[in-house]
């Protein structure tokens, strides 16, 4: 599975303005400038964060954006199936976007993805905003450690 440009940033401003929940309105002009993000596409997926009941958006001069229900209220999960639609690696064994093969009843990895679907949609799914907020960045030894060598674990 490999998330979209437009789940990237919806959770880098989600993660943002769970951070600052309470607080007020942040612009959106500030939050695309901190969190690297067009500004225009930050305008397109506000409008559906909007829609999912995430967001709300104050007009004016000292407006923005805002959470519209509390960080422990919105998963991962959630986010990402809003703007990809599915978690799961092939559609073989995905439940909402099912995709036949001629090879299922016969395939011997689709188990796997199986376990992996519902390992990563388990695992994002228990995975609120609030929880994010107080995750550690990884360094680069996590990313590129010594036993992810030779492409084990890419």
């Amino acid at each position: 599975m490999k998330v979209s440009k437009k789940s990237d940033y919806a959770l880098r401003v989600l993660v943002y303005l769970a951070e600052h929940y309470g607080k007020g309105p942040i612009s959106m002009r500030t939050l695309a400038r901190h969190h690297d993000v067009p500004y225009r596409f930050l305008q397109q997926i506000s409008l559906q964060m909007r829609e999912e009941g995430w967001i709300s958006t104050i007009q004016g001069r000292e407006g923005g954006i805002q959470l519209a229900k509390d960080p422990e209220e919105i998963t991962m999960g959630e986010v990402v199936r809003a703007f990809d639609g599915v978690l799961a690696p092939i559609g073989c064994v995905s439940i909402t976007q099912y995709e036949s093969c001629s090879q299922e009843m016969h395939c011997k990895f689709r188990r796997t993805f199986l376990e992996i679907r519902n390992h990563t949609a388990q695992r994002m799914d228990q995975t609120t905003l609030r929880q994010l907020t107080t995750c550690i960045p990884l360094s680069p030894h996590e990313v590129f450690g010594i036993h992810f060598k030779d492409g084990a674990g890419i």
